[in-house]
């Protein structure tokens, strides 16, 4: 968390409040909007998990505080014009008070919510894991893991060697779907071995320079 000291100039309406957008570190999912004022921001800031500012009930709330449902901050940031805050969070259990992992969990012409293409593959690991609980009859996914690891690891052996091939013979279409397909059945993998993609994303963030 930032040094307090270090905090731009941030400019607050006249209500003294300015918007906070949450989203999840992990996933890039945006789960709620809500509002701060300058308290709410130094509570956040000194205890790494969100707080804000009430406009119906007019007062402070620590979100989780009733649910559990708490959100860790990892980072804070603001955007160009000084009056919106973005906050990426370790969201523990559903941000929306309907149980929904996200508030936005709803599209405006009323169809089926379809993920957005940064939520594919949180979204695969999501199912595979589900596919290995349930372990559904007739399912490809409920077979490789009735197989066993060698018949996973084969498989990723072999898909593998598809996508170089597709990469040599330079047909771009085929490289795509040839490395959907090893995503595909590295999430099996991942999810035989007890790894989480959190873990690889966080492994992956280890080596940033």
């Amino acid at each position: 968390m930032p040094d307090q000291t270090s905090i731009p100039d941030l400019t607050f309406d006249d209500r003294g409040l300015l918007p906070a957008i949450v989203q999840d570190w992990y996933t890039g999912e945006v789960l709620m909007q809500a509002f701060m004022n300058r308290e709410a921001l130094d509570n956040t800031l000194n205890t790494g998990r969100t707080w804000f500012w009430s406009r119906s009930r007019q007062q402070l709330w620590n979100k989780g505080e009733t649910s559990g449902h708490f959100q860790f901050v990892k980072s804070i940031r603001y955007d160009c014009d000084l009056d919106c805050l973005l906050l990426l969070v370790e969201q523990r259990g559903p941000a929306c008070h309907t149980g929904e992992h996200t508030c936005f969990h709803r599209a405006l012409d009323g169809g089926e919510l379809r993920p957005a293409a940064f939520e594919a593959l949180s979204r695969l690991f999501e199912l595979v894991k589900q596919r290995q609980r349930l372990m559904p009859p007739g399912s490809y996914t409920t077979s490789l893991f009735e197989a066993g690891t060698d018949t996973i690891l084969k498989k990723v052996g072999e898909e593998s060697s598809e996508l170089i091939v597709a990469a040599k013979g330079g047909d771009r279409e085929e490289v795509t779907c040839e490395a959907a397909d090893l995503f595909y059945h590295v999430s099996v993998l991942l999810a035989q071995a007890d790894v989480t993609l959190t873990d690889v994303l966080e492994e992956l963030l280890k080596r940033w320079k």
